[in-house]
């Protein structure tokens, strides 16, 4: 059975937020959509290496050959500890790097505090023919934005509906914007932090100021709510992967991205050149 056999329920379709969406509903430990178990899902995940490294490596050449029309973006927003660096490593990890732009917004530098908050997240928009990933995104500047009360609330309310225009530019632009939540729940992510402090070689990971921000759990939660209502559109809407199950939240995404790539359904692109005449040129070399 092929990981596309085990989703009852196409992973875009079991994953998409609809109207009437409470996040509070949603288990972080199930497994929507997918009917597979850990063992299932670790091997659907190594199946769906090779066609989603297919497809990129098609989008790729489009690139390379000039004539790349579309590209995917994969915006990861999540609590810290639920996993999007194991998302960025097990399934973009599969794909040849040339054609990945990656990219992790940090806090706002002194320059760009100058601009409008997606003045920097613009610059980052990936090429035609590539996969971009934002590791965090624009979507901290109503999330924390919000929680730490880091600008006004008239400010936080305007970004909301920038953030529905921006992303509406970017898929007139030809990108597929592939927005995921990863949902972990606040016991796991305590079970987390606490196996980085367990372990010396995860020392590095751990920052005690993430203790502080569990102590605002909820109202994360709460911009989390807010956020997603207000930018989850048909063009690009959002998608909660419940995230206690680190195989399930990775082979969720990937199918994401399969799918996004699949839509796009990039060609090998045709050769510029008389391949019978190249191959008897090459034999005569």
């Amino acid at each position: 059975m092929t990981s596309k056999n085990r989703w009852s329920t196409p992973a875009a379709d079991a994953l998409r937020v609809e109207p009437g969406f409470r996040l509070a509903d949603i288990d972080p430990r199930s497994t929507p959509g997918y009917g597979g178990d850990k063992n299932d899902g670790r091997a659907d995940l190594e199946a769906g290496r090779a066609p989603l490294e297919d497809l990129q490596e098609r989008l790729f050449a489009q690139s390379v050959a000039g004539t790349a029309t579309g590209s995917v973006l994969l915006v990861l927003q999540a609590m810290d500890t639920a996993g999007k660096g194991g998302i960025v490593r097990h399934v973009v990890g599969a794909v040849d790097p040339q054609g990945v732009e990656l990219a992790s917004f940090k806090k706002p530098t002194a320059e760009e505090l100058e601009h409008d908050f997606l003045w920097r997240i613009e610059k980052r928009l990936p090429d035609a023919g590539r996969l971009g990933v934002f590791d965090r995104s624009h979507y901290e500047d109503v999330l924390i934005g919000r929680v730490r009360e880091l600008a006004p609330r008239d400010e936080i309310e305007r970004r909301y509906g920038a953030i529905v225009s921006f992303e509406a530019r970017a898929a007139e632009m030809g990108i597929r914007v592939v927005k995921v939540m990863l949902h972990i729940s606040k016991d796991e992510q305590r079970e987390r932090l606490g196996e980085r402090l367990e372990r010396p070689d995860k020392h590095w990971k751990y920052n005690p100021s993430d203790v502080d921000e569990r102590k605002l759990w909820d109202a994360y939660m709460d911009a989390y709510q807010v956020a997603i209502e207000r930018t989850s559109t048909p063009i690009a809407p959002w998608h909660v992967v419940p995230a206690d199950r680190k195989w399930y939240a990775r082979l969720a995404v990937q199918q994401l991205l399969i799918d996004a790539l699949e839509d796009i359904d990039p060609r090998w692109p045709a050769a510029d050149y008389d391949v019978v005449v190249e191959k008897e040129r090459l034999a005569n070399s």
